[in-house]
């Protein structure tokens, strides 16, 4: 396996785009834009072997994705509570499509995707309280689409239509040191994507240096719907509460941002 200087990994990439159409090495698979990338770098998966290696981190996409990357998993406070199997839940919860299915009749599912540009149609937001340094999830029965009308109405008869009590939350403090240990300094690479005569290829243009992962730009990132929160619950399984980010959006976490040219 290569070994790489901070300069000499930038040069490397230099040369790499200076290469043009690139054939995906990996064809079929959805990771093949990073795969081919650490090929032609001769390292293995996420693993740079540079100096202060621990510090930093390889990424590549292709420029026209949408699809969300997971942060990492983290559970909201009070913890002691197990909020989203405890409450959320089941005070909240609705029919899983697949009860009766391939699950028990009264199975219940609470899956939300939430951020804090604006509440989902079952009335969930994230909220940011700067005085006591938290994100909240919030709770407004008045925004409920009337699609759900009939789920609305079971919440009010299982538990009442006001704001969640206590709220769930996350501190800004515990926050920042789970994302800083995953947001680490990035070597950030976009690749444009083509076909042609039934295969793909990638060509690596634009890259970028980002390091100094801040927390004032992770929670605008959360109001302005960049990072979103995803519960994902069933009765029978809590898969974890998540912190996802748009991955055009990862630039925007960190202090510093360089664009080599």
């Amino acid at each position: 396996m290569r070994t790489y200087t901070k300069e000499a990994l930038i040069d490397t990439l230099k040369e790499i785009r200076s290469q043009g159409w690139i054939p995906n090495a990996r064809p079929g698979n959805d990771g093949g834009v990073g795969n081919t990338l650490e090929d032609l770098l001769g390292i293995q998966e996420n693993n740079l072997p540079i100096p202060n290696a621990a510090e930093w981190e390889l990424k590549c996409q292709r420029c026209t994705t949408t699809s969300l990357t997971t942060l990492f998993h983290f559970e909201p406070s009070p913890r002691a509570l197990r909020f989203v199997p405890n409450i959320l839940l089941p005070k909240y919860g609705w029919k899983h499509e697949l009860a009766g299915i391939s699950y028990p009749i009264e199975e219940k599912s609470f899956r939300q995707t939430i951020h804090g540009r604006e509440r989902s149609d079952r009335g969930f937001k994230v909220e940011i309280d700067n005085e006591d340094r938290k994100v909240l999830i919030s709770f407004d029965a008045s925004t409920v689409d009337p699609k759900h009308r009939e789920w609305l109405k079971s919440v009010e008869e299982r538990i009442g239509l006001g704001e969640l009590k206590p709220q769930p939350y996350w501190g800004f403090d515990d926050l920042y040191h789970k994302a800083g240990t995953k947001l680490l300094n990035t070597f950030f690479v976009r690749a444009d994507i083509k076909h042609q005569d039934g295969k793909e290829f990638f060509h690596y243009n634009q890259i970028l240096v980002l390091s100094g992962f801040s927390m004032d730009n992770f929670i605008t990132a959360l109001i302005n719907g960049d990072v979103l929160i995803d519960f994902d619950a069933r009765t029978g399984h809590n898969h974890g509460t998540k912190f996802r980010l748009r991955q055009n959006a990862r630039p925007k976490l960190y202090s510093e941002i360089r664009e080599i040219t």
